[in-house]
């Protein structure tokens, strides 16, 4: 059991003095409707010095068994500090490899691309990391007798496969709300094979979003969607363990796909932490990526964040980042304000080309991490980004959830690409001969 010094509670994230236990079901700020923030100690936190965090976290990192050997949990000092060990629910999540791109950083005149590979992970995307520590919340309010008859997502894609594999590891019921025919068939069978009850809306994921948030306000059924701050608490640690990967330093960038827009809000949470306990010096600049057919966040941008209209999302390759109305945008504002953030966007050429081009340096990206590549060249090329920076590259997905897209990119059958990488399989007769003719035409 963690030290118990150590302590959090949900506060309201527009500056309200409301405070909550962690075992409360409460999602806003019942004064100003303000999302919440899990909130920590810091003066008991600073009572170990940077260097003892960084040993200590340091010397989990190669732990063997659970629930150290997560990544999220060998750092529970700073996502849930009192959890006990039999109410965690990991699945290994986190420790996830930072890949090196040199030859896509040499063509933009950078020191570095790393591509922080969350897609590897037990249900292949970042949606892990932060779900292992609402179903171990769900967990520790069943034990203490709390009545969560189940936990309910709109999903995308991605967070009802997250979902439902950490509430079936919990033995606890799951519902997934999906727009019909707007995720991959991967991403389907995952929630049904894991047991969920799936429920397929004739709608897109803004409507499921505000049908979920309808059907939660019955306390009994626990909202796991990103506007639930305990996601993020799980998703800041990729800052804390990208830094550390790198030595304990901040890169220059970050960049991160934006759909929900929580992500860009718990990188910025993770950033912090690190400061204000001195384990990093810096703040890095965090670029947020969006599909030009849903950018929110680009036109409020646009507008200095004045305004923070939603948006129509239109159909996108980016699927898992089709959302017109998100419901963190507020906090990814402020985060942007506070980091000298910019938001970019993509087309649907672009976030295919960059895509494959990265699997060309042994990466499988999704499209989502296409969208966040496909910024980083347009914001290097345009010298937002300057040259000899040090860049991380979120990539939320594992691009084997998203074959269609890949399969299409390469055979030349997706809508308005025309793939400047494709790479179609080679139909040749069945003799040494004409295996040998290939290979000269190919390799000279």
């Amino acid at each position: 059991m963690s030290e118990p010094s150590f302590r959090a509670k949900f506060a309201c994230s527009e500056g309200c003095d409301f405070r909550a236990s962690l075992t409360e079901v409460v999602y806003r700020c019942p004064t100003c409707g303000g999302l919440l923030e899990v909130r920590h100690d810091l003066s008991a936190l600073r009572s170990r010095a940077a260097s003892e965090w960084r040993s200590l976290f340091d010397s989990r990192f190669g732990a063997a068994r659970l629930p150290l050997a997560s990544g999220v949990w060998g750092k529970r000092e700073w996502v849930y500090p009192d959890l006990e060990d039999g109410d965690i629910v990991s699945l290994g999540e986190g420790r996830q490899p930072l890949l090196p791109l040199p030859r896509l950083a040499a063509e933009l005149g950078l020191a570095s691309v790393d591509l922080k590979q969350c897609g590897i992970s037990a249900t292949g995307s970042f949606k892990d990391l932060g779900m292992t520590v609402l179903v171990s919340a769900v967990a520790r309010m069943r034990r203490l007798g709390r009545r969560v008859r189940a936990v309910a997502c709109a999903s995308t894609g991605d967070t009802s496969a997250a979902l439902s594999a950490y509430c079936a590891a919990a033995g606890i019921p799951s519902v997934v709300f999906l727009p019909r025919g707007k995720v991959s068939l991967a991403q389907l069978v995952q929630p049904i094979s894991n047991g969920a009850l799936v429920l397929s809306l004739e709608t897109d994921f803004d409507g499921c979003m505000r049908i979920v948030q309808e059907v939660t306000r019955d306390p009994s059924i626990y909202l796991a969607n990103s506007m639930n701050s305990l996601r993020l608490e799980g998703q800041k640690i990729v800052a804390v363990e990208l830094c550390q990967q790198l030595g304990w330093e901040a890169p220059d960038w970050v960049i991160v796909p934006g759909g929900n827009l929580g992500n860009a809000g718990a990188l910025g949470m993770g950033f912090e932490l690190m400061l204000s306990l001195g384990l990093i010096d810096r703040r890095p600049r965090i670029a947020v990526a969006q599909a030009e057919k849903a950018n929110p966040l680009v036109r409020a941008f646009r507008s200095g964040f004045a305004d923070l209209s939603a948006v129509q999302a239109q159909p996108t390759l980016a699927t898992a980042i089709q959302i017109g109305s998100p419901v963190s945008m507020r906090r990814a504002a402020r985060t942007l304000r506070s980091f000298d953030g910019v938001v970019e966007e993509a087309a649907e050429q672009d976030l295919s080309d960059a895509a494959a081009r990265a699997d060309l340096e042994g990466a499988f990206t999704c499209p989502q991490t296409g969208v966040a590549l496909a910024a980083l060249s347009k914001l290097a090329r345009a010298g937002t980004i300057a040259r000899g920076s040090r860049v991380v590259v979120v990539s939320t997905a594992h691009g084997l959830k998203f074959y269609g897209f890949k399969e299409g990119y390469h055979r030349g059958t997706l809508a308005e690409v025309d793939g400047r990488w494709r790479n179609p399989p080679v139909e040749v007769r069945a003799t040494a001969q004409a295996v040998e003719e290939a290979l000269d035409r190919r390799l000279g």
